[in-house]
């Protein structure tokens, strides 16, 4: 007989499940982008504002939502949002112009906020310390499975029974997950029924999150030079994220003249490729933090992925041959993926139990970066006439963002008002 799985190892399934529910239905919209632009009429500029409009509600509710879910604990707060998200999801089928899909749009983007600060949380209280970066991995692979299999369940739909049938289908889905959080998942490990003694003695034991601690304040966020790298370092970074999201569907097929079918193979295969790097990444991660000390292994980590992937977007940017700029951009994802999650693994390591916190400040400039990211593209393409052009842009943000890693210490605490010496704490292992 096979051993149970630890009840830690389900809980990260519920939260992997989450994430690839929440990329599966961002992404969506994006895949079906060109059908849409087509019934509506609109400019690459107008479009762009819609992508947009999603990033500006995410950013200025993620703070919020991780503060809250520091607080009042995340199953209620999951509840809520995922219900939240799923609504507008479907009522995203009832557009019928430019202002609905950016008024909804934007409360989709309320809605999904609060999932990357909450699923912090939850690892920090399921998870001992030395699981917690692997934790973290699998969290990211989710977002990298949700945009995976969204060209393959979105553009049968879409060609079957149109656009908006699309988003119907992906709020069921999101209904079917409240349920079963609902239903099973509690906030702490004590409160699981059916857990053993024997795991629940070894979370808490080993864990950094404690039930006593005082919440940082806004002046210790504002002043926290080590937060202000990290925050701009991620504003950067998701002007990559975004482009493979929001704008890459339209791009290949508008741009480089993909049939549809062909931009969902690239798609699938571009985040399957994700995958593999954000494995990797964690497995470089773990090597370089047990052999050359937290600050190496994290920085190594992190300016390697964006700045590789930086100079193969330049490169798709240049080249004519629409097969190497397709190799370029799946290759630019993976290198991405290998370099990003190390980003949420220095949010535990210099938040504690206020990760939540800092993760919130952290995605409020990364999506502030690709609410830019997503008004510049479109905006680009319109005056130039050239989907390359902004891919120019994009790289040289990805570069400027793997130099700001050398001002991130994760060793120096947001919390503290002095500065941790490397070895007086133990490192988040990816």
């Amino acid at each position: 007989m096979l051993p149970k799985l630890p009840y830690r190892f389900r809980v990260l399934a519920l939260l992997c499940s989450l994430t690839t529910l929440t990329y599966l239905d961002r992404i969506c919209i994006s895949i079906v982008g060109v059908r849409i632009k087509t019934e509506f009429a609109l400019n690459n500029s107008q479009f762009g504002w819609v992508l947009a409009s999603f990033s500006l509600a995410y950013a200025l509710f993620e703070i919020p939502s991780g503060v809250l879910g520091d607080r009042i604990g995340p199953k209620a707060l999951f509840i809520r949002i995922v219900l939240l998200w799923s609504f507008f999801t479907a009522l995203t089928g009832f557009a019928t112009g430019l202002m609905s899909l950016i008024f909804i749009r934007f409360l989709f983007g309320v809605g999904e906020s609060g999932t990357y600060p909450n699923c912090m949380i939850v690892i920090s209280r399921w998870f001992p310390v030395q699981e917690i970066g692997r934790s973290l991995t699998w969290v990211g692979i989710g977002s990298q499975i949700g945009s995976a299999i969204a060209p393959l369940i979105i553009i049968p739909i879409a060609v079957a029974y149109g656009w908006r049938a699309s988003f119907y289908v992906n709020a069921l889905i999101g209904v079917v997950w409240v349920l079963v959080c609902y239903l099973w998942f509690k906030n702490f490990p004590s409160e699981m029924k059916k857990i053993s003694p024997k795991e629940v003695e070894y979370i808490e034991n080993n864990r950094r999150f404690s039930a006593s601690h005082q919440h940082l304040s806004w002046k210790t966020i504002l002043r926290n030079w080590n937060l202000w790298a990290l925050m701009l370092m991620y504003f950067c970074c998701q002007w990559a994220n975004y482009f493979f999201v929001a704008w890459m569907p339209v791009y290949l097929v508008e741009g480089r003249h993909f049939t549809e079918n062909v931009m969902k193979e690239i798609v699938f295969t571009l985040f399957v490729v994700g995958i593999v790097g954000f494995l990797f990444g964690g497995f470089c991660g773990d090597f370089l933090v047990k052999r050359k000390g937290l600050r190496f292994g994290r920085r190594f980590v992190g300016m390697s992925g964006l700045g590789i992937c930086g100079v193969l977007i330049f490169l798709a940017a240049i080249l004519p041959q629409n097969n190497s700029v397709a190799f370029c951009l799946i290759a630019a994802n993976g290198f991405f993926s290998f370099g990003v999650m190390v980003s949420y693994a220095v949010c535990t390591d210099i938040g504690r139990n206020n990760a939540g916190t800092v993760t919130g400040a952290m995605n409020f400039f990364g999506q502030m970066g690709a609410f830019f990211l997503a008004i510049i593209f479109g905006k680009m393409v319109d005056v130039f006439h050239n989907f390359d052009y902004p891919l120019f842009v994009v790289a040289l943000v990805m570069l400027t963002g793997a130099l700001l890693w050398l001002g991130i210490d994760p060793l120096k605490q947001v919390s503290l008002p002095e500065n941790i010496e490397e070895g007086s704490i133990k490192p988040v292992i990816v």
